[in-house]
């Protein structure tokens, strides 16, 4: 293979992007927006900058390992720092937990609600120890193509139960309410509902643990500059604000890409970024196996949406950590609500961002940035106008963070605005607005999920949240590595 053509400047674009190149295949990205980033897109408003995530960094490792595939370093174009704690979880009876891998500052955080839960929890790491090595170091990086593959793999997932959800699997180890919700929250960052999404998942916890939670110094966009960077040096090439129109097929096989400038290019493989219903449905319109594909992915479960507000505020605040988890008054409840009857609840709880508190220089001096996010139903399954619903919900996530933490919100505010479903479909033309593409099932992972290789196509590959192994920094790196692996071995 001598030249290739992704589609999309997310991470996953990119990190496929770098891989090929370094390995010496001449490499052209195509985003269609005016900034590289995807998911990862970013708004200066005011002297404040707004990242649209995500802002959660775990495994720095993999990061690292794109600038050492050309013996360069992470460290000439980025700085990540350290993020501590982790998260600070918070109930509205006034329940703080510090969430971090400092033993003896977590175990006490676990003590003060419940002594009993300590030696659970060490059984939880124990199990977590055992998912991720089995689920990640060993199988995260690796194509599904065939059902073999799977059914070799199968012994390792049923040994860890993966037909149980992690919510069920943490709570075999821990009584604690609160603690089981420490616990489980974490597939709602890669889009999975904790009372359904595969055990499996409670690896995330080792990884965290192992690798740590970082920020890149200016936000995460700024990390992404940094892989446009390091793309750029090694000779690829980016081509933004022109989408790409079409993938031009001949027979069983791509040759190209079409944007809607009108601008052409031929490609020995083509990888796509964007949406895979958007890839399949609109890109590939011509080809009869991929509208079958459509019909098939349009019959899946679609993870749910978001409903973010920026603002940025008077005033700074050193006693509001990083990332901050507000919970509501219910957790099973509201999940079912979100991910199984697409309503939109009277109660919600928040993702609350405060980039500026681990770097000041992301709002002007003597103010602080925010985002709250909210997960909500997909499009699909609450088919109403945001244009109406914004203002009203807007209105009530920042009277809630007025109540919890900061009194006089409405008057600190210098600027806000707010990112609903229906951006997610207009601007990253995601399925029904959905803002981590599959939900991450058991029967949606793996060898169940969009293959890194098309089956009927098979120079056709894909990289992202919507392949294998699925959303999150950590994921969609770790399918470029595998899709790279696939279209190097490209005859």
């Amino acid at each position: 293979m001598k030249r290739a053509a992704v589609i999309g400047a997310g991470f996953g674009g990119l990190a496929l992007a770098i891989r090929l190149q370094s390995a010496g295949v001449a490499t052209t990205i195509i985003e269609g927006r005016d900034k590289p980033g995807g998911r990862a897109y970013f708004w200066e408003k005011d002297g404040f900058v707004f990242d649209a995530g995500p802002t959660v960094i775990t495994d720095p490792a993999c990061l690292k390992e794109l600038w050492a595939l050309s013996g360069q370093d992470i460290a000439t174009d980025i700085e990540l720092m350290p993020v501590m704690p982790f998260y600070r979880l918070n109930w509205r009876d006034g329940t703080n937990f510090d969430y971090s891998n400092d033993d003896v500052q977590l175990r006490a955080e676990i003590a003060r609600l419940d002594t009993d839960d300590i030696a659970g929890y060490a059984r939880f790491l124990e199990y977590s120890a055992g998912v991720f090595h089995e689920g990640y170091e060993k199988l995260g990086h690796v194509a599904f193509l065939d059902f073999a593959s799977m059914i070799k793999a199968a012994p390792s997932l049923m040994k860890y139960q993966a037909w149980r959800s992690v919510y069920s699997v943490v709570s075999g180890f821990v009584k604690n309410e609160k603690l089981r919700q420490a616990l489980s929250f974490h597939t709602l960052l890669v889009g999975g509902n904790p009372m359904t999404t595969s055990s499996i998942y409670a690896l995330i916890h080792k990884l965290e643990r192992d690798g740590g939670v970082w920020f890149a110094r200016g936000g995460t966009n700024k990390l992404i500059a940094a892989m446009v960077a390091l793309f750029e040096r090694l000779g690829g090439t980016l081509r933004l604000g022109d989408p790409v129109a079409r993938i031009e097929t001949l027979g069983d096989r791509v040759t190209g890409v079409t944007t809607a400038a009108g601008w052409t290019t031929e490609a020995d493989a083509v990888a796509t970024n964007a949406d895979v219903m958007h890839t399949y449905r609109d890109l590939l319109g011509g080809s009869r196996s991929a509208q079958r594909a459509a019909g098939r992915l349009a019959r899946k479960r679609w993870s749910p949406s978001l409903f973010v507000v920026h603002f940025g505020i008077k005033g700074t605040w050193p006693g509001i950590p990083h990332h901050m988890i507000l919970f509501g008054p219910r957790y099973q409840g509201l999940l079912a609500d979100i991910y199984d009857h697409g309503v939109l609840a009277e109660d919600f709880s928040l993702y609350l961002h405060h980039p500026t508190v681990t770097d000041p220089s992301m709002a002007p001096e003597e103010h602080s940035t925010f985002y709250a996010l909210a997960p909500v139903p997909h499009q699909g399954k609450f088919p109403m106008n945001w244009d109406e619903i914004t203002p009203i919900l807007e209105k009530r996530i920042l009277d809630e963070i007025g109540h919890r933490l900061i009194p006089d919100i409405h008057d600190r505010i210098v600027t806000k605005f707010s990112y609903a479903p229906s951006d997610f479909a207009r601007d990253l033309n995601a399925h029904v607005g959905s803002a981590f593409s599959l939900e991450p099932i058991l029967t949606q992972s793996a060898y169940f999920r969009v293959h890194n290789r098309d089956p009927q196509i098979d120079n056709l590959y894909f990289v992202g949240a919507g392949t294998h192994p699925g959303a999150g920094i950590p994921g969609v790196v770790g399918s470029a590595k595998a899709t790279a692996a696939l279209m190097l071995e490209m005859k």
